[in-house]
């Protein structure tokens, strides 16, 4: 059933980018489904063991959090594709309703942030921020 979806999401991407876009728009558009389609993949399939391995360094260092934890996928505020990881660490109860980290982007006072904030949807639309929970550790995905 996974691979029928797949197939589905590839011929709609396909005859929507295919009808009414140049090929470089195209392209790059793609591009961009594809990558944050990856990402996604590679988070939702590590996340156990991205946790853990955070945890482990963390305990190394004699930091660790005696809060829950999980990974969960960074969702770019610009235009919804995935970003990389984050852990998010706070009460048990509050870090199972996060399912997301949303990421702002913006330049403060001449200063560039990044704004990890952690959500209750995968998107970037519509979301409510969880209280009580804080963003831990930032990863990047590399392709």
């Amino acid at each position: 059933m996974q691979g029928k979806k797949w197939i589905v999401g590839a011929l709609i991407a396909g005859f929507v980018l295919g009808n009414g876009m140049t090929t470089a728009q195209a392209g790059g558009y793609l591009g961009k489904i594809l990558k944050g389609g990856v990402i996604g993949y590679a988070v939702d399939a590590t996340a156990g063991p991205l946790n853990d391995g955070i945890n482990a360094v963390t305990a190394k260092y004699g930091v660790s959090s005696t809060d829950a934890t999980k990974v969960v996928p960074i969702i770019s505020v610009g235009d919804g594709s995935r970003a990389g990881a984050a852990q998010v660490s706070g009460p048990q109860e509050k870090v199972d309703q996060v399912k997301a980290a949303l990421i702002i982007e913006q330049t403060i006072l001449g200063v560039r942030a990044k704004i990890l904030i952690p959500v209750d949807r995968v998107d970037y639309k519509n979301v409510n921020r969880i209280q009580g929970v804080g963003v831990a550790a930032s990863l990047d995905v590399k392709l």
